[in-house]
Order: C-alpha cells, then structure tokens, then sequence
C-alpha cells in the first residue's frame, strides 16, 4: 500500500502513484445528453408556438392556394360567383346581313339562316361600297358602342372568326359584313353550346 493511500481505504482508491482514483459521478455525461436533448425540445415547442402567434395575429387561416407562378400568396376564391351582365337575346338583336364577296347570295343564305337559330333580320343585300370587296376575313360585326356591351358578343357566337368594329350610328342594329375568308356560319350545335357558356356565371377571381 502506497504512503499516499489514506488508513482504510484500499482496492481501486488506493493510490499506486501513477494511477489516481476517478471521483466524479459515473452517469454524468448521461445527464448531460437528456438535459441537451430537453433543451432542443423546449426551444422547438417555443419556435412553433411563435409561429402560431405570428400566424394569427396575422389573420392568416394557415390555408393558401397556389397559383399559377407557383407562389402560395392567394386566398382561396370565395365560392360565390359572379353573375355575368345582362345580354341581350338573339330575337332582341336586329341583323343587317351584307355580302362584301364576288359571291352571290351568300347574304341571303347567311339571314336565312341567322332567322332560323332566333335572330331578327333587318336589310339584306350587297357591303356599302366602304366595304365591298374589302373585309379579307371571315366576316365584321359593325354597330355603335354600345353593341360591344351584349350585341357582338351575342352575334359573335355564331362565328367566331367574325372581328368587330364600332361606328357612329345610334341605333341598335348590327351589321354582319360577309368577307372573303367566310365559308359557313358555325355549326348550330357549336354556336347554341357557345351562347350558352356566354350566360353562364363566372367564378369569382381569387383575391390575393
């Protein structure tokens, strides 16, 4: 036994002189891991009780949709939708049909037809010379402003590839000016599924 061994302590606290007796507690680094471990968990729940508070005094929901950039920054859409204005129907609106081709008797085919699928025809007959011989399209809508409101829209349903131009006339009549590039009006089941997508109501717009 060594002279530094203290009376009546020996085995692993003996001293030897070059081996000294290990005195702290054996489970301490244990202690040390839980209490780092405890730690993170504490700072965690904190962090995300933070973001809950952030969330609500924000008046966010934690709903958001994403759009077409692929940016979550939109509410969603209300589910109300948006009634459409009020358009005029076909036997509301009065159609000049004018012939502006070498062809003959496209105007008259043209009314008889336009007649059939509900529209009333007002004059039939060859394009003022304004325009005859100069629409290079399938045909033009002409009328005053206000026929851009329902009128051209309505009417453009039975030929989509008509263009529209606006003049100084007052009343409600339109003219259908029949150009070079015009063949046939729409199909009817095409044209009638196309008036009826037109008063359909739209969604409401999703506002961000």
């Amino acid at each position: 036994m060594s002279m530094l061994t203290p009376p009546g302590m020996g085995g692993k606290y003996r001293i030897t002189g070059d081996v000294y007796p290990r005195m702290r507690r054996p489970h301490r680094r244990r202690r040390i891991v839980l209490g780092a471990a405890a730690a993170v968990l504490v700072l965690g729940a904190a962090g995300w009780g933070t973001l809950q508070l952030v969330d609500v005094f924000s008046g966010g929901d934690g709903k958001k949709t994403t759009t077409a950039a692929g940016r979550g920054d939109c509410k969603p859409a209300p589910k109300a939708t948006a009634q459409p204005a009020a358009l005029p129907k076909p036997a509301q609106i009065t159609v000049n049909v004018y012939n502006a081709t070498p062809r003959s008797g496209l105007a008259k085919s043209t009314a008889d037809e336009l007649k059939k699928r509900g529209f009333a025809i007002g004059k039939v007959g060859n394009a003022p010379a304004a325009y005859d011989k100069k629409v290079p399209g399938a045909a033009l809508l002409l009328g005053a402003p206000n026929a851009s409101k329902g009128a051209f829209s309505v009417l453009g349903t039975q030929l989509k590839a008509a263009t529209t131009k606006v003049d100084a006339r007052t009343t409600a009549d339109v003219d259908l000016i029949i150009g070079t590039a015009f063949k046939n009006l729409d199909p009817k089941a095409a044209a009638d599924a196309a008036l009826l997508a037109l008063n359909k109501p739209k969604p409401a717009p999703a506002r961000c």
